[in-house]
């Protein structure tokens, strides 16, 4: 079994195969690029490497949400049309659960933030004890300051991960002795974590059509929410 995954809902565009037994290939870039730049670039270039041929894979898993809604828009329009074209079941699978996967060897609350401007994160908090990985909250948008008042109930070491995890760092590290931040290389969305959860998915079968693959956003886009706050307040 041949898993292709991406993720597109931050900065980084990054993709990978994975099977049962080991992530075949990664491929990730950090750069100014818009995903639609890069994202099939990539999917050509990790297929043709691996000599991989696209009917050879089973199942498409991309990162659903939270996210840049442009980016998760192009990430799923992606694996839409690979998946249509070929017949092949989706995997859906949260931003947030697969960054946890970033930081399997840290044994403590696993803190998942990712920047959603306006002094919000895009949040869950998981537990990780002897290796079995615990989630102890829903996706969320959540304020700095509430995230906060929760973390402090905490009293077993946190780690950050995510793109807004120094964001989160330098607010909180005054407040919180018990915390630190994922190191760079496991700090950002990586499509192998995206991988190894759409594995566990595929296994049990929660995969859906490309028909029934749709972004899961945590809060209306800002133009609506302007639009809102304007209507509200005439």
């Amino acid at each position: 079994m041949k898993i292709l995954a991406m993720d597109t809902t931050a900065k980084v565009s990054t993709v990978s195969i994975v099977n049962e037994d080991r992530i075949i290939a990664e491929y990730s870039i950090n750069l100014n690029f818009t995903h639609s730049q890069t994202i099939m670039p990539m999917c050509e270039e990790i297929l043709k490497t691996t000599q991989t041929q696209l009917s050879e894979i089973d199942a498409f898993a991309v990162c659903t949400g939270p996210g840049s809604f442009t980016g998760l828009r192009i990430g799923i329009s992606a694996v839409k049309g690979m998946a249509y074209a070929l017949n092949k079941p989706c995997i859906a699978v949260s931003t947030l659960d697969a960054l946890s996967r970033n930081v399997l060897d840290f044994d403590g609350i696993i803190c998942c933030v990712m920047d959603a401007r306006c002094n919000q994160v895009y949040n869950a908090i998981y537990e990780n004890q002897n290796g079995i990985l615990e989630k102890i909250t829903e996706d969320r948008a959540i304020i700095l300051d509430d995230l906060l008042e929760e973390l402090k109930l905490l009293k077993k070491n946190i780690i950050l991960v995510g793109d807004g995890a120094d964001l989160c760092y330098n607010k909180f590290k005054d407040v919180l002795s018990n915390i630190r931040v994922a190191s760079i290389s496991n700090r950002y969305q990586k499509a192998s974590s995206v991988g190894l959860v759409a594995v566990d998915k595929y296994n049990n079968n929660l995969f859906t059509t490309c028909n029934d693959l749709i972004p899961q956003y945590l809060r209306l886009p800002q133009a609506q929410r302007e639009l809102l706050a304007k209507a509200n307040k005439k």
